[in-house]
């Protein structure tokens, strides 16, 4: 059986002015429709919405309104999502208790949609050309073909070969583009030697057990220059700063994610050009745990260790790559030579003196071969025995 691995490719498109504002009309009309949609679950529903029962209520108004039956029914599921996410987070806790006053606020009205929310597409409301590098989207003001779009070499081969399913439409900045989702046929994993520990962090955001470090130096300090120009900025609050912000807005997310591709790719093809998998850090929940001074909260939230998690993953399961997660706690204050676990061993940021045996080590690199050691484990705890039956 072939398992496949979902991944969404991106792609810019190219309208001309009457197709963009034809665009714009059909993203802004359906963003509404999905508000009223929303207003009607909540009052009918409350939170337990029923999509059977909501389409009843709200198909033919939505019809009324000019918009087409494929995007009326992609509307409602929408709809219908952000319900059942909304208490999926509420069962999870990640709203607070029952008396907290973010879950209240959640709780006590319907769900809003932006105006250039994004919008969901499937064979049946648009066509991809790609020889032609093309798309045709229905919109309320009738069917747009040809609009042309752009995108990698990869990128398109990938959407010819794997293309399936629904392709989000949004605007963003003023641009426009198409999120295509495509099944890619997954490897079949192989059976690692050993394992390749990474340590993530601040100061470094990778360290692996293999020798390989990506220094957080050049970006946490792009980050604080970021910071200090936007304070600036908004402090001045003229026309001309508030547009220098929003030409600004996310540049500093994508350097980020930029990087955050680059250490992963570096990563998973060392694993996979050794035949070794790779142990991650179980750091689900680490933002609750920690707790800092004031002036360390804006490098630590910007940290995109689950960003690069990720990445990590996706870009693994791609190659064959066993990935494992192990428990991160002590890995830092553990000796990798002799197991001694002592939290003064671990000096300072950078150095690891073992209190048992005297070794002396970089600490995130000690940290990244006790997650190896811990992987390893883990793997061979999950493996299926090979050892030949016994006769009786």
């Amino acid at each position: 059986m072939v398992t496949l691995v979902k991944i969404v490719v991106s792609v810019k498109l190219r309208p001309t002015p009457e197709v963009a504002s034809a665009l714009g009309d059909e993203l802004h009309g359906c963003n509404e429709g999905a508000n009223w949609v929303s207003e009607v679950a909540y009052e009918h529903f409350g939170l337990t919405v029923r999509e059977h029962a909501l389409r009843k209520l709200v198909y033919a108004g939505l019809r009324e309104r000019g918009i087409k039956s494929a995007a009326a029914q992609q509307l409602i599921k929408k709809v219908v999502d952000a319900y059942t996410t909304l208490r999926a987070n509420i069962k999870a806790g990640n709203l607070g208790p029952g008396n907290s006053k973010r879950r209240r606020k959640a709780e006590s009205k319907p769900i809003i949609f932006r105006a250039d929310a994004a919008q969901a597409y499937d064979h049946r409301n648009m066509g991809w050309d790609i020889d032609a590098q093309t798309v045709a989207i229905t919109t309320r003001q009738g069917r747009m073909k040809g609009i042309p779009f752009v995108c990698s070499p990869g990128a398109l081969k990938t959407l010819a070969a794997y293309r399936k399913g629904e392709a989000d439409l949004l605007c963003r900045d003023g641009a426009w583009y198409l999120i295509a989702t495509c099944e890619v046929p997954e490897p079949e994993m192989y059976e690692p030697d050993e394992f390749i520990g990474v340590d993530l962090g601040i100061e470094n955001i990778a360290t692996t057990s293999s020798r390989y470090k990506a220094a957080g130096r050049e970006l946490n300090r792009y980050r604080r220059r970021q910071q200090r120009l936007r304070a600036k900025l908004q402090k001045k609050g003229t026309k001309s700063a508030k547009r220098l912000l929003k030409k600004r807005s996310r540049k500093e997310a994508r350097r980020a994610r930029d990087i955050n591709h680059c250490i992963s790719k570096r990563i998973v093809t060392e694993a996979e050009r050794t035949g070794r998998g790779i142990s991650l850090e179980k750091l689900k929940g680490i933002r609750d745990r920690v707790r800092l001074r004031r002036p360390q909260r804006v490098t630590f939230h910007s940290w995109a260790f689950a960003q690069l998690g990720e990445f990590i993953v996706y870009k693994a399961r791609r190659a064959g790559v066993p990935v494992v997660f192990v428990d991160p706690r002590h890995t830092s204050q553990t000796c990798c030579e002799c197991g001694h676990t002592d939290e003064k061993s671990r000096v300072d940021q950078r150095h690891f003196i073992c209190r048992g045996c005297g070794v002396v080590a970089h600490a995130d690199r000690n940290a990244s071969h006790n997650i190896a050691q811990r992987g390893e484990t883990v793997w061979n705890a999950g493996r299926k025995s090979r050892v030949p039956a016994t006769r009786p």
